[in-house]
């Protein structure tokens, strides 16, 4: 899958002798194929590049020890300690078989191999922390202005709904527990308004394909030109993963490299 070509669709600034592999491109995204499963690019939609400042993927896999508090000293975990410390030895007598016998449970533990043994439970989808990089060397409204337009687009509800129809919502419902299928109208009754887009960033031979911008910012401290429109700005943005990746994700991720 290759982002749109570049041609007046593409929003960026001017960036004449820098690699190509350090201007990241970011496009939206579709379902597309006869499969339904494949995110193929928006035909005619607009693409932005930029150069990332910072760039930092987020992989976070949960192992857990499920039997850690399994041991027989989590039954009574205070008095354990107290034997594993040998805080109990004090108040027995020094000439009794019982002080002789707690001394043998000090410095011991409960902790094994078996109960600590770390198990996959999950894993959220995968972060991207990035910083875009405009600035205008001949005209701020195309080079810096656009392209952050356009990221802010994708980034909101493609459209939010002022007010739900109560009755069409109602008898939506009513048709989905009666068992009978939705039509157009029922469906956007039910869900009236639109959420935003999935994207796509190449970066260095690498494409994460879906994307959803969690989160955008827009340091409105930039420096301006006279009538009031950026000239630099270094925009912030998360971006997200649709699902959570597995080897055959990763390895569409990075098939550009072996080309």
């Amino acid at each position: 899958m290759n982002p749109p070509s570049l041609d007046t669709n593409t929003l960026s600034s001017l960036w004449d002798g820098l690699s190509p592999h350090l201007i990241a491109s970011f496009y939206e995204v579709e379902r597309g194929g006869t499969d339904r499963q494949a995110w193929l690019p928006v035909q005619g939609g607009p693409s932005v590049k930029a150069p990332l400042t910072e760039a930092n993927l987020e992989l976070l896999l949960n192992w857990q020890s499920p039997f850690e508090n399994a041991g027989a000293d989590k039954g009574m975990p205070s008095l354990s300690a107290m034997l594993q410390s040998g805080a109990l030895q004090p108040f027995v007598s020094d000439n009794g078989k019982a002080s002789e016998s707690l001394g043998k449970f000090e410095g011991r533990t409960g902790i094994t191999k078996l109960n600590s043994t770390q198990v996959f439970s999950g894993m959220p989808p995968v972060k991207l922390q990035v910083t875009a990089l405009f600035r205008a060397w001949r005209n701020a409204l195309t080079e810096v202005e656009a392209p952050i337009d356009q990221l802010m687009k994708w980034a909101l509800p493609k459209e939010l709904a002022t007010e739900g129809p109560i009755l069409s919502l109602i008898e939506g419902a009513k048709q989905v527990a009666s068992g009978k299928p939705l039509d157009g109208a029922a469906a956007q009754a039910l869900l009236p308004s639109l959420a935003p887009c999935k994207i796509a960033m190449k970066y260095k031979g690498r494409l994460l394909s879906p994307l959803v911008i969690e989160s955008i910012g827009q340091p409105w401290s930039s420096p301006v030109d006279k009538g009031g429109r950026f000239v630099e700005m270094a925009v912030p943005m998360t971006l997200c993963t649709l699902t959570a990746l597995d080897r055959n994700d990763w390895n569409q991720v990075t098939a550009g490299l072996q080309k």
